[in-house]
Formats: structure tokens, sequence, C-alpha cells
């Protein structure tokens, strides 16, 4: 007649549809739409940070002191 898996499974799906509705469900946040020009930015700014470290080399951190 019924497959019992089939009714049990039915049950967890629907129970799990019909939870997801309510107003303390898990939620995830949606992401910002991404404008045209986001990949042309980090582009832009990937080169200008490395074009400042060839220019400009970060100072070298020294743990011994000079007397």
């Amino acid at each position: 007649m019924f497959d019992t898996t089939a009714m049990i499974m039915a049950d967890k799906a629907t129970r799990h549809h019909v939870l997801s509705a309510r107003p303390t469900s898990r939620t995830t946040p949606e992401r910002p739409p991404r404008r045209p020009g986001d990949s042309m930015r980090r582009l832009t700014v990937l080169a200008l940070r490395r074009l400042a470290d060839r220019v400009e080399p970060r100072r070298v951190n020294t743990s011994a002191q000079t007397s």
C-alpha cells in the first residue's frame, strides 16, 4: 500500500517548507547588487597599491635596537 519511508520523507519535507516561512526562521543577508564598475575599481586599487609599494616600500620592523 503506502511506503512508510516515503510518508516520513514527505512529512519532513512539508515541515521544513512550512517552518521556513516563520518570522523566527534563519535568514541569510542578501548581497548588495554589483555595480558595473566594481571590477574596474578593484583592478585600479590593486594596481595603485602595487605601484605605491614599488615607489615607497614599507618600513621593515627590526626587533634589535641599535645603541
